[in-house]
């Protein structure tokens, strides 16, 4: 077995990766893993989904990453009555030459905030399937890159609150990673409630990153060295979803390809020159719990049946 090898980059980019980190963990208090979660799925080229109540900052989240991430962003806020067309864009005929031009929509940008994504229709947010799994939008048979790198982070509101559409499981295994925030500690929350709103932090925040600076970070990340013995973990986990009676649908080959990439892509970020089993166990929540489709009758949720399975598969 070849001898594992911290990945070569520029030292000025790692650091500004880590101010990055910082300047979100400096708005959202009390919550690092979640932010980590938030540049895992970053670092790995995927897209994160935010899962929580209304008010314990979702929203507040997105915005400092799409902040301190650079380039150009836009914020969606999905209603029931949104068209598709007004997320990708639309054609429009131009009247003085007979010919058709297209004007794109907000979905063509570095990062995309789209908040409560599953306070809009079925058909709506299929428009961002395409968007999410090939950077790219089609529409009326034209297709357009979007650009690089692109990064969408959703909000979305708890399923039994009124006014909202469950995302298909189509739409939910393009999101690399789901998260909930949670409420503070007490210590914290005393913060919020006498520090300055969290929209003046917001306000102060300048871009740490730049797109050529993220896309040269993926590609480092996509390097970091995985054992075999880490492999085995890995394919572990995911027979386990399998097999487990609990479980009617476990993970597929293309979860298992995600798990790898965000596994090192969490090892990346905590500055390990390789990708241990630690990052696996730890990313493997996210990645699962919403790519699972649980027997209903066996009264389990998902992240009890996750808990199962990282206690009883062994670790390399």
């Amino acid at each position: 077995m070849s001898e594992a090898r911290a990945p070569t980059l520029a030292q000025d980019h790692f650091s500004a990766l880590q101010n990055a980190r910082a300047e979100v963990n400096r708005v959202i208090v009390d919550k690092p893993e979640v932010v980590d979660f938030a540049f895992t799925a970053l670092l790995a080229g995927g897209h994160l989904l935010i899962e929580d109540l209304p008010g314990v900052g979702k929203t507040t989240l997105a915005h400092a990453m799409s902040i301190t991430l650079g380039g150009n962003w836009q914020r969606v806020q999905f209603t029931n009555d949104m068209l598709p067309a007004d997320i990708v864009g639309v054609s429009v005929f131009k009247r003085d030459d007979s010919s058709f031009e297209f004007r794109p929509g907000p979905v063509f940008a570095n990062v995309v905030l789209a908040d409560e994504i599953n306070r809009a229709t079925p058909r709506t947010q299929s428009a961002l399937l395409e968007a999410m799994a090939e950077g790219q939008v089609t529409v009326d048979g034209q297709t357009h890159p979007l650009p690089q790198p692109f990064f969408v982070i959703a909000t979305q509101n708890p399923l039994d609150l009124a006014g909202t559409y469950p995302l298909p499981d189509s739409q939910l295994d393009r999101f690399l990673l789901r998260t909930r925030i949670g409420y503070p500690s007490a210590a914290e929350e005393r913060r919020l409630l006498t520090e300055p709103d969290r929209r003046t932090f917001l306000a102060d925040m300048q871009p740490c990153l730049d797109p050529d600076t993220v896309l040269a970070l993926i590609d480092q990340a996509s390097r970091l060295h995985v054992s075999e013995p880490v492999l085995d973990y890995i394919q572990a986990l995911i027979a386990a979803t399998r097999s487990h009676a609990a479980i009617r649908v476990g993970l597929s080959p293309r979860a298992g390809l995600a798990l790898i990439r965000t596994a090192r892509a969490h090892a990346f970020l905590n500055q390990d020159s390789f990708c241990a089993p630690e990052s696996v166990k730890t990313v493997f929540p996210g990645l699962a719990a919403h790519r699972l489709q649980v027997q209903p009758e066996s009264g389990l949720g998902s992240q009890e049946i996750i808990d199962e399975i990282l206690t009883s598969t062994a670790i390399p």
